[in-house]
């Protein structure tokens, strides 16, 4: 089904859409529900890029596997990341999310150990590198950041970089958590660094469609060229909060099997 609206009425039907999903009852089934569980700056944005991290595959699988890690962190991730010994690490070797495993969450917590004592947190590099317009470069940077120390090769699957064509649709949806605030407590709105104009949209199977159906999109492939496409589109409905679509293409395409 495409729907042929004019712009003024896809702005209004998906504005309206944004307000029924953008409430707390959203996070109920969603990822986001992990750094909901903590109020320390620094534990909800590590408990959320964690979340974020393994946020492909079954919903409830994804939410039982971030419970976990925030479990083997002893509910404190940012106080493990920062004075863990090497014998602390020995737990988190079982762990195991689809082909994110426990040799790459031990990589994970050295790589976030060093980001915040080089480099004055994950908001700081993300902030570093931001252009007025989008953080896509600033994505690039942080996953050079991120394996700067020594690493293994495999783990690098696990941090997307626009500059491969990605949508880093996963960084993306962590980088919508950080950066909105718009008071209707589900986005955090914790990095007042950067600004919700600068964030793209995170780009999936469901948003794609929707998007596709929409009129919004072109391209058939979720790639970073669609990724430009759909936030071109997006700013042009709202160029100061563009990602709060997000939540109509999401709710559309999950909740409503539009």
């Amino acid at each position: 089904m495409k729907l042929k609206l004019k712009t003024s009425e896809l702005k209004d039907f998906l504005d309206e859409k944004v307000n029924l999903y953008n409430n707390p009852k959203f996070i109920e089934s969603d990822p986001i529900q992990i750094p909901h569980q903590f109020s320390k700056k620094e534990d909800i944005e590590i408990a959320g890029f964690l979340a974020a991290t393994i946020a492909w595959g079954n919903r409830k699988s994804i939410i039982k596997n971030a419970n976990r890690m925030v479990e083997l962190l002893d509910h404190s991730p940012f106080e493990f990341i920062m004075q863990h010994q090497d014998a602390d690490l020995e737990k988190l070797i079982p762990f195991v999310h689809r082909t994110f495993n426990g040799n790459d969450f031990v990589q994970f917590v050295k790589s976030l150990q060093h980001i915040y004592k080089t480099h004055n947190g994950l908001e700081s590099v993300f902030s570093k590198y931001a252009e007025k317009d989008s953080l896509q470069i600033s994505i690039h940077e942080f996953k050079k950041v991120f394996f700067e120390i020594s690493h293994l090769e495999r783990t690098q699957k696990h941090v997307s970089d626009p500059f491969k064509n990605s949508a880093a649709k996963r960084i993306n949806m962590y980088l919508r958590w950080m950066v909105r605030n718009d008071n209707n407590g589900v986005d955090f709105g914790i990095w007042s660094s950067l600004s919700p104009s600068q964030l793209s949209c995170p780009l999936d199977v469901h948003s794609g469609n929707i998007a596709r159906q929409l009129g919004l999109l072109k391209r058939k492939q979720n790639d970073g060229k669609a990724l430009s496409e759909l936030d071109a589109a997006l700013r042009n409905l709202d160029p100061k909060d563009p990602v709060k679509y997000d939540f109509a293409l999401f709710g559309l395409g999950v909740f409503e099997d539009f």
